[in-house]
């Protein structure tokens, strides 16, 4: 079984912001693969969709603990379905990458990212799997406040590039799990 993980902020006021693309996306998947909705689960602070994706089982889940906390409740749910860090799949922003495109690392240092340190340090490891999703605008590489940026709203157009990425993170997830 796979543990795939979007990344985010709980609260109303962060929907849609550049931060919550991994939950963003976790929704997508939901719907793509036709789990049941999320629902919270108190001993992981998670919302969760358990079920089959590509034939595959795996867990969905959306960690409730702000993104600065998110290895709190990825190390909850960990110990909670008894999985290994090795099929954790981790989706996050990332403002360094540009909008419209992805990486997928293993076992890579956390590049900045505060989830993916939390990450780190509550599992005592980085090998895990990351798709990491662009949020760059394309026109510029020089964004001068990051947290502004990163829990700013997508503009509609950028919102219709990330749609168009949800399809290549399922080709991805599903090579992966």
């Amino acid at each position: 079984m796979h543990l795939i993980i979007g990344l985010g902020n709980p609260e109303k006021e962060y929907a849609n912001t550049r931060h919550n693309a991994g939950f963003l996306i976790l929704e997508k998947l939901v719907s793509h693969y036709k789990l049941p909705e999320f629902s919270f689960n108190k001993k992981t602070n998670s919302f969760v969709s358990k079920g089959e994706a590509d034939g595959k089982r795996a867990v969905l889940a959306m960690p409730q603990t702000y993104m600065n906390h998110s290895g709190v409740a990825v190390r909850a749910l960990l110990d909670f379905y008894k999985l290994i860090v090795k099929n954790i799949i981790i989706i996050h922003d990332d403002k360094d990458i540009p909008l419209g495109e992805t990486r997928i690392q293993t076992n890579r240092g956390p590049a900045g990212h505060n989830g993916i340190k939390s990450i780190i340090e509550h599992l005592g490891t980085q090998d895990f799997t990351r798709i990491r999703v662009g949020v760059a605008p394309t026109e510029t590489n020089g964004i001068k406040d990051t947290a502004s940026f990163v829990l700013g709203k997508f503009t509609a157009s950028e919102k219709k590039v990330l749609n168009g990425v949800t399809d290549n993170i399922i080709k991805e997830i599903e090579t992966l799990i």
